[in-house]
């Protein structure tokens, strides 16, 4: 639809209803359900007898600026990251809900958008999970907020607080390369303290792979469960940086986390070790394993630690547990 035109109306200019219809016209048809939208509540199987949920929320201003980002990414981004906790646990996804708080001003095809992106990101990374109900409501900024569910099919859960001592400590996904894309991103498309629109032909080959997993990530979601039927001892979605992050691990297993910083540095973005630690939302899976249990996909980089003074070392010496926290890095904030 042409953006201004009649065939795309602003959603204060029509009903909730045939805003939902919109939607629900681009979903999927929910594998896992027994009830899918359009009652009061869906009904999903869980056929082993456990539900694995999840919630993640995105506000406009602290987590993604309209001017940088499509309503196809903002879809895919809000379903990833949420699919990515659930993976982390060993489980794989089902099913998600997502309630919408939309500015009256916003055109129907921008939400349509939002909903092909949630449809594409599912199938792509998690074939037969899909959007099964929600809610829409007004707001003066655009929230988009995810709950998803996943099913253990049999196997534990996988959490954060069993690393062992001589555990290996290994890495699933990228470091460091969604940090370079908000770099760019701030950098590269402000006026001042407004953003401008991304101009893509300005960037080269490299730059451009960092944009896209700024703006639509790929967790590597089918590792969650190999990790767990590999015997995977602790493991979490790497969202707020590595240093961050493995620090929290670290914290619940009542560890510490060694990284090898030649295995940092090799595995890096651009060779960036400090983006590798404190930059976030890669959405990789960090797991810890027996020696000589690391599964294809998993890439080791340190060893879990008796328990010392620090909880996260880079060759034997202590590091910032840096990584993204909103109320500290949204700029607004500053």
């Amino acid at each position: 639809m042409a953006s201004g035109s009649d065939d795309d109306p602003r959603i204060g200019d029509i009903s909730e209803g045939a805003v939902l219809r919109a939607i629900l016209a681009r979903t999927a048809p929910a594998a896992h359900a027994v009830l899918g939208p359009g009652d009061d509540a869906a009904v999903i199987t869980a056929p082993s007898r456990s539900v694995v949920a999840t919630a993640d929320t995105l506000v406009e201003g602290p987590d993604f600026r309209l001017a940088w980002s499509t309503g196809y990414d903002l879809g895919w981004k809000s379903a990833a990251v949420n699919l990515s906790d659930i993976a982390a646990m060993g489980a794989v996804p089902t099913a998600l809900l997502v309630s919408l708080a939309v500015p009256a001003g916003t055109r129907l095809s921008f939400v349509e958008a939002m909903a092909d992106g949630f449809r594409e990101c599912c199938a792509q990374l998690a074939p037969g999970c899909s959007v099964v109900g929600g809610d829409l409501t007004v707001s003066e900024l655009l929230m988009i907020a995810v709950t998803a569910l996943g099913d253990l099919g049999g196997r534990s859960a996988v959490t954060r607080a069993g690393a062992r001592p001589g555990d290996v400590v290994a890495l699933a996904g990228d470091l460091g390369v969604a940090a370079a894309g908000l770099g760019l991103l701030f950098a590269r498309f402000r006026d001042g303290a407004t953003p401008v629109p991304v101009d893509r032909s300005a960037l080269d080959a490299v730059q451009q792979r960092a944009l896209d997993r700024q703006l639509r990530p790929v967790p590597p979601l089918a590792l969650g469960p190999i990790a767990a039927d590999g015997g995977a001892t602790a493991m979490m979605d790497v969202s707020d940086g590595l240093a961050l992050d493995g620090s929290r691990m670290a914290d619940a297993s009542g560890v510490t986390i060694a990284l090898s910083g030649s295995a940092l540095d090799a595995l890096a973005f651009g060779g960036d070790r400090g983006r590798a630690l404190g930059g976030g939302e890669d959405h990789g899976l960090l797991a810890t394993f027996a020696p000589g249990e690391v599964p294809d996909g998993f890439t080791p980089i340190g060893q879990v630690l008796t328990r010392g003074d620090a909880p996260v070392l880079v060759d034997g010496e202590p590091v910032a547990e840096s990584g993204w926290d909103p109320y500290r890095d949204w700029d607004h904030a500053r």
